[in-house]
């Protein structure tokens, strides 16, 4: 069955590339996705499917019933852009100012429609259920996992596979890691008060910018002296704002920043060290700081069997050159949602071009990627599809 799906998966590839272009050219920001969904929704019914749309809001999830007895698999793909204004010259080139898919979800829509219908046509040989859930919003949180699993978009669901086009990495790799793969994602705001007066003045007055670059300096050792070295963790300061004329001393500045951890013991630690940090910092100057902690994603988790099983399908699997254990990455992605909830794995494709010099990263106003890894991870999930028991 396998053979027959990379045929028919080649002879679609076009059309997955076709999709994939024009998602990027209309692409819709996240909670703002209208026509987005309402095409998933059409291309699914066209073959058939059972569809159930405004899944948590926004969200699609369609279903295929095999022929024959065994195990309901849930295969993700997210589809929302970011406000980002696409710089690439390219025909495919966003529409739409300001917004562009900068992270490969137009791809990962492309290769979960056309892999459901090349498995459509295989229907009746599949063993058990496939569940195709595409899902809104994964690029702000709160995000659009949870919301989809709220409404039920893993009821009777056993396992759960998904992928990221990776676009710096090569072409013809698939990158798995079991348990932590990709890190839990919260921002904070720290509000600092002092006392504003006149920049010939100092010795009247609390300068909110010393306090917020006092605490800047002393969040630096959050990591390297409060954590266990042991343990992985970030925090990175990636905003100052205290906006005043030349000579005023600012009363107030506001600083925000990122903390990513894979271990929520750690997480819980960062946030109450961060917050004794900054108020003792303020204090001893003399002025007042306020945190706010705004926790996001969690962390991706990924289950050692499953993992394990997709290492061992994707070896054979036509395209793929090489499957390697990648080191746990930063970034963030919601799909940990669903994997605190089904057993399952979330990897990456290698996507970049082989022939260009420079590759740009996700969330770059030049992003772009091979389209041919498309292929190659419909082909992965397909056999992951059908070869599961």
């Amino acid at each position: 069955m396998e053979n027959q799906l990379y045929e028919r998966l080649n002879d679609l590839y076009q059309e997955m590339v076709d999709i994939r272009r024009y998602l990027h050219q209309n692409p819709e920001l996240s909670f703002k996705e209208v026509e987005t969904p309402a095409y998933i929704a059409r291309y699914h019914e066209a073959l058939g499917l059972e569809v159930q749309t405004g899944v948590g809001k926004r969200g699609v999830v369609s279903t295929l019933r095999g022929g024959k007895p065994g195990p309901t698999i849930a295969l993700r793909a997210d589809f929302d852009a970011l406000p980002i204004q696409d710089q690439k010259d390219v025909p495919y080139k966003s529409k739409v100012d300001g917004v562009m898919h900068a992270c490969g979800h137009d791809g990962h829509t492309a290769i979960l429609l056309v892999l459901a219908k090349a498995l459509r046509e295989q229907a009746e040989n599949i063993e058990g259920n496939v569940v195709f859930i595409h899902q809104h919003a994964e690029e702000h949180a709160p995000g659009g996992a949870a919301p989809m699993i709220a409404d039920g978009c893993l009821e009777g669901v056993d396992v759960i596979f998904g992928t990221h086009l990776w676009a710096v990495d090569p072409l013809g790799t698939i990158q798995k890691r079991s348990g932590p793969f990709m890190g839990a994602a919260d921002h904070f705001y720290i509000h600092v008060t002092g006392k504003g007066g006149h920049g010939a003045e100092p010795h009247t007055a609390t300068d909110a910018i010393v306090i917020g670059s006092q605490i800047v300096n002393n969040v630096q050792t959050l990591v390297s002296r409060r954590l266990n070295p042991l343990e992985s963790a970030v925090v990175s300061i990636g905003g100052f704002v205290a906006d005043n004329a030349y000579n005023v001393i600012a009363e107030t500045a506001t600083l925000t920043g990122t903390v990513r951890t894979f271990n929520e013991d750690v997480r819980n630690q960062i946030e109450h060290d961060l917050n004794e940090i900054i108020v003792g910092t303020a204090k001893t100057a003399g002025g007042e700081a306020k945190l706010d902690y705004l926790r996001g994603y969690t962390p991706v988790i990924n289950h050692e069997a499953e993992t394990r099983y997709i290492a061992d399908i994707a070896k054979d699997v036509p395209g793929v050159e090489s499957v390697v254990t990648r080191e746990p990455a930063m970034v963030a992605e919601d799909f940990g949602a669903y994997l605190e909830q089904r057993k399952g794995t979330f990897f990456f494709t290698g996507a970049a071009f082989p022939d260009r010099e420079t590759n740009f990263p996700h969330h770059h106003p030049n992003f772009d990627f091979d389209e041919r890894a498309m292929l190659i991870a419909a082909k992965t999930l397909g056999k992951a599809v059908l070869q599961y028991k």
